[in-house]
């Protein structure tokens, strides 16, 4: 089993080879990735620093979640939502193309958990992409996860069959498309008894979801969405206020433990 208790891993820079490119409705694709060589542990809720090239204005790299990880294969997979110029370029990238990375970065979420654990993941948008790695590791450690995932509409929950394997797999849509109609929080299985809650997404959501867990005195781990420049904590633009003072959210997170943050989210 791989060593997934979020130790510092030595970074790399490589170019990985684009082995599968999938469309997923309107907004999303999926890349599947390998080096060819021998895949650096990549624990859940880790990130990458992607280049973006031929792509005038864009300098610097986007970060973008790890969505998969095959160990044995040596491959990664990025879920990535269409949203700017950096993304609409890598939307055109085709099969056998190159792809420049920098990983594993920042600290992911915690899996040494007991494994008579009640566990409910929560995700929106993008922030469906690292809960299906952490999905897959707690399964290894014989832990069941229920699995929330929330959108404006089905067509924006991409990858929700993908959980299947791993737990209860549960939809709320505003618009009732797909599922419970409502927010995530307002998912009669949301108000479940559970010993933590992982959560990814849009801000309010999260921050909604950390205000309850809060309330009923639930573990919470959020994984924050702080503008990231450089990944490894030199730039000083994505700090975020913490019991231990201003923590880079490249460096010392993403994923933080909604105890630690200070005026982060008000109840």
């Amino acid at each position: 089993m791989q060593p997934y208790l979020n130790p510092v891993y030595m970074k790399e820079i490589h170019s990985f080879t684009i082995l599968r490119r999938q469309q997923l409705g309107s907004r999303y694709f999926s890349l599947l990735l390998a080096h060819g060589g021998t895949l650096q542990p990549i624990a859940p809720g880790q990130f990458v620093e992607v280049q973006v090239d031929g792509c005038p204005g864009v300098m610097l790299r986007r970060p973008i979640s790890v969505h998969d990880v095959d160990p044995q294969a040596g491959t990664l997979t990025l879920l990535i939502q269409v949203v700017g110029n950096g993304t609409r370029r890598l939307a055109e990238l085709r099969e056998g193309d190159s792809l420049n990375l920098v990983y594993p970065l920042g600290h992911g979420f915690s899996t040494d958990i007991p494994a008579s654990s009640r566990v409910l993941m929560v995700g929106g948008g993008a922030g469906i992409a690292p809960l299906l790695h952490l999905s897959k590791v707690l399964k290894e450690r014989g832990i069941d996860c229920t699995v929330l995932l929330g959108g404006r509409t089905a067509d924006l929950i991409p990858v929700r069959d993908e959980f299947n394997p791993y737990g209860r797999v549960l939809i709320a849509t505003d618009d009732g498309s797909l599922g419970h109609k409502g927010l995530v929080v307002e998912h009669p299985a949301f108000a479940e008894p559970y010993d933590i809650i992982y959560t990814c997404g849009p801000t309010p959501m999260m921050k909604a979801v950390a205000c309850s867990a809060d309330q009923r005195g639930i573990r919470c781990e959020v994984s924050l969405e702080n503008m990231m420049a450089c990944g490894v904590g030199a730039c000083l633009c994505c700090v975020t206020d913490t019991d231990q003072g201003h923590r880079c959210v490249c460096k010392d997170g993403p994923v933080f433990d909604i105890s630690t943050l200070k005026k982060w989210y008000q109840c």
